[in-house]
């Protein structure tokens, strides 16, 4: 019963690809889902975890954002190479503060969760971005494919 419903919640929610806030809060649902059942979570387990899971969530975005504001406006063609230099070593530093987040929140989630269910957490998290993947891959496909065959039906009616 619970794959089933997490199967439905992952359908459900990878099936709303607009940046709408419903869409993105039913696609966090569904990795939530995916998430307590990959790794059994009790509910004093949850109780704990989800708090400093979204902690980390919001940590690790703010590195993200960070950058990508850095990046935004960079062109490295047209940049000299001091300024190619500095991006490299922003880069660096970037996945330093990433792994250096990581550490200390394994640290933090180590004390509710067991080492197995940490190692489970990653690779759902990974198998999501997977399955979240292929879903938007197999959308562009379908509106490509839609797109060609509109163009086909316009090319016969002139």
């Amino acid at each position: 019963m619970k794959k089933l419903l997490t199967i439905m919640l992952i359908s459900f929610a990878l099936g709303a690809f607009s940046q709408s806030p419903e869409a993105m809060k039913k696609i966090e649902a569904a990795k939530i889902a995916l998430i307590t059942e990959r790794l059994e979570l009790t509910p004093q387990q949850a109780e704990k975890f989800w708090p400093i899971y979204r902690e980390f969530g919001k940590q690790r975005q703010e590195i993200r954002q960070d950058f990508d504001k850095a990046r935004r406006n960079f062109d490295p063609n047209k940049a000299s190479e001091e300024e190619n230099k500095k991006m490299l070593d922003m880069a660096n530093q970037v996945k330093e503060r990433q792994l250096k987040l990581e550490r200390v929140y394994s640290d933090r989630i180590l004390k509710v969760i067991s080492t197995r269910q940490l190692n489970n957490l990653r690779k759902a998290e990974n198998d999501f971005k997977e399955m979240l993947l292929r879903r938007i891959r197999a959308e562009q496909m379908k509106r490509q494919k839609q797109r060609r065959n509109d163009g086909r039906l316009n090319d016969r009616r002139n």
